[in-house]
């Protein structure tokens, strides 16, 4: 059975859903996180697995139906904490033990070591971040995954516009780093990527699909742009 056929008989087999009591001095809106936190299937299952987030589960069930995840493959995660694509990963490309295999993160926030992964603390949006990531990478590669999300402002057209902006920045970083035939994995929110940077993506890849996997929650307007067989040319030497 594969993983998202199993996810979608474990939300079937939901437990019997746990009610939570508002406390005094805690907001509803708290309370109504806690509450589907403590009856969300894959919140649980993570903490089974040891994953670090239920965010782990989105990748699985993309890399299930698109198969981008090869042992052996350099992969780069930005926006990477608290780790749990990470781990998934690293996992999947067999990092601890095929010598090919490492994932390359940075986030904002500092994430705790993830054997088979090189992980650094900075803001991507930075002007230096690019350099310092090509630093460390060494070379072309095969993935570049960016589960990237800007602070929501309660505001759908400024947050859309930056997250816009963030899966942007990452497709031209991928168009700066990949291999040929490499994959560029990236969320964005309801209604797709912009239409100037799909553009520039179907000239980059050979194919460019929108997917919406089932650990996304359903309120959520996040969806992941999935492009694959990169026909450019990056600026790593061959050699390398």
């Amino acid at each position: 059975m594969s993983q998202s056929k199993k996810w979608k008989t474990v939300q079937a087999k939901r437990d019997k859903t746990v009610r939570v009591k508002t406390a005094r001095g805690r907001k509803l809106s708290s309370t109504r996180w806690l509450q589907r936190q403590l009856n969300d299937p894959y919140v649980q299952e993570a903490h089974r697995k040891g994953y670090r987030s239920r965010a782990a589960f989105k990748l699985i069930e993309l890399d299930d139906r698109f198969e981008f995840l090869k042992p052996g493959q350099k992969v780069v995660d930005l926006g990477c904490a608290p780790g749990g694509w990470t781990q998934v990963a690293a996992e999947r490309i067999d990092a601890e033990k095929n010598p090919n295999g490492h994932v390359i993160g940075i986030d904002l926030q500092e994430v705790e070591e993830i054997p088979g992964a090189t992980l650094l603390v900075g803001d991507f949006m930075d002007n230096d971040a690019p350099d310092r990531l090509k630093e460390v990478i060494g070379g072309p590669v095969d993935v570049v995954l960016s589960d990237m999300a800007a602070s929501a402002s309660g505001h759908p057209q400024t947050d859309h516009i930056r997250i816009t902006a963030l899966v942007e920045a990452a497709a031209y970083f991928a168009e700066e780093v990949l291999k040929p035939n490499g994959w560029f994995v990236a969320k964005v929110l309801a209604g797709g990527a912009d239409a100037d940077l799909l553009k520039q993506l179907k000239l980059q890849f050979q194919t460019v699909r929108h997917a919406k996997p089932p650990a996304s929650r359903k309120d959520s307007s996040e969806t992941y742009l999935v492009a694959s067989g990169f026909r450019g040319k990056n600026t790593f030497s061959d050699a390398s």
